[in-house]
């Protein structure tokens, strides 16, 4: 496949054809163990069941962006919409991971009005439930957003109900003063990589910084590594429940993961995905596969000393051109207490003033929309945007391309089991292969 070309060929890719493909039944046949899937507790939202339809003063906002960069920056984009608005946003910020596990309840209760969430299949998901409000009229207002930008954006139904803010890569980032240091090259195969945290190990490093206690980090590995030895075609027709766990091929994704979990920071799973990038911004570890928001442990003055180079190759014939790189935004609830309102905070989420205070504020993503000014971009934030653009297939992650369900319950165990004892890998995805073959054919 060749390099996309645009933004807008870029984002045609984040559309797995497994799952662009799935209509309101396939989607709803996974509606009633959701519940189970997401989380049992209800999380605090601010919203009503009424509909005044009317213009409203206040207009609430559930968020996921607990960390405080992310956080810092929600709460001065809502200070640019109450200036030009003159409604005031009721922020609603709830830890990220416990965000996502409660969100069938949540959208099920009294939401609040709008709310942060994915593109893609998580989207459609909800949407196809009945439990995210139509957007299509704020699409009409929008610009700055390209064709593609809208598909990901659009339900089973055809309309739109999610409105991008930023999108972002990951990659292995690591400190350029570290690797000046003991003069480190950026590895360009596997066994190159092998070889580079043998060293890192020898010279008093922990040579990845690992962390899996929330469960969706390690979903990052599995990733790249099946993408970089079965390929993108494959990776996709596994997430959509097309191909067998118990294939060979899904083997020796695990067996070359065993062989790089030595490598790996101990005791991963007592650790957030935080206070593994601490460890790399301390200089204790050598490399950390993550989103790039791994920028916003960072203190703005080490900003510059962060670096990336994308996963190594490990089959010749694939390459390394495939990588994550997921899009995040706003959805509005069912039933907001005033529709006007909500749907005017949203316009304004997906404007190019609201890019432009989050260029401002955040070196840690992309954002989405193209009159966004970009020029405040860090040297980080253009190597990224070069990533992408040089990337030859892309995924949004493996929570977001596949069931939630089956993500939830299924692989956030799976893959703990497997960093906690790696030795049964027959075992493991036979288990899996079982659960998935229950989850998909309810």
């Amino acid at each position: 496949m060749s390099r996309p070309r645009s933004q807008a060929e870029y984002l045609a890719r984040l559309v797995p054809p497994s799952v662009a493909g799935l209509n309101r039944r396939s989607l709803l046949a996974g509606a009633a163990g959701a519940g189970a899937l997401l989380g049992t507790g209800l999380l605090a939202g601010c919203g009503s069941d009424s509909d005044s339809g009317g213009d409203a003063k206040t207009v609430s906002l559930g968020s996921n962006q607990s960390d405080p960069k992310p956080k810092d920056v929600i709460a001065k984009v809502m200070d640019g919409f109450k200036t030009s608005s003159g409604v005031t946003v009721n922020i609603n910020t709830v830890d990220h991971n416990t965000f996502q596990e409660n969100i069938n309840n949540y959208l099920q209760g009294k939401p609040d009005d709008v709310f942060t969430w994915f593109a893609g299949y998580r989207m459609r998901f909800f949407a196809a439930k009945g439990l995210a409000g139509d957007l299509s009229d704020v699409w009409g207002k929008l610009s700055g957003y390209s064709d593609a930008f809208k598909k990901a954006s659009t339900g089973d139904d055809g309309k739109q109900y999610f409105v991008p803010a930023s999108y972002y890569p990951w990659a292995v980032f690591y400190r350029k003063s570290v690797w000046q240091q003991h003069g480190y090259q950026v590895p360009k195969t596997l066994d190159d990589l092998n070889a580079l945290g043998a060293q890192m190990k020898k010279d008093g490093l922990n040579p990845i910084a690992f962390a899996d206690k929330d469960g969706w980090p390690a979903m990052g590995t599995f990733d790249i590594l099946n993408l970089r030895i079965n390929g993108y075609q494959f990776h996709v027709d596994l997430m959509a429940g097309k191909e067998a766990w118990t294939s060979d091929k899904v083997k020796k994704v695990f067996d070359a993961w065993a062989g790089l979990l030595p490598l790996h920071q101990p005791d991963s799973l007592g650790r957030t995905w935080q206070e593994a990038a601490q460890s790399l911004q301390q200089k204790k570890s050598g490399m950390y596969l993550l989103g790039l928001f791994v920028a916003q442990q960072f203190n703005n003055d080490e900003q510059d000393d962060l670096d990336f180079f994308t996963f190594p190759e490990v089959d010749s014939t694939i390459g390394a051109k495939a990588l994550d790189a997921p899009i995040d935004g706003y959805m509005m609830a069912r039933k907001p207490k005033s529709e006007a309102t909500a749907k005017k905070l949203v316009e304004y989420l997906g404007s190019k003033d609201a890019a432009n205070i989050t260029v401002k504020n955040d070196p840690s993503t992309l954002v989405a929309n193209t009159g966004g000014d970009t020029a405040g971009y860090t040297a980080l934030q253009k190597k990224a945007a070069e990533l992408v653009g040089s990337a030859t297939e892309i995924a949004q992650f493996l929570d977001r391309d596949t069931r939630p369900d089956f993500a939830s319950t299924v692989m956030i165990p799976a893959l703990q089991q497997f960093i906690k004892d790696p030795k049964d890998i027959s075992g493991l995805l036979t288990s899996i292969e079982n659960q998935k073959k229950s989850i998909f054919t309810s």
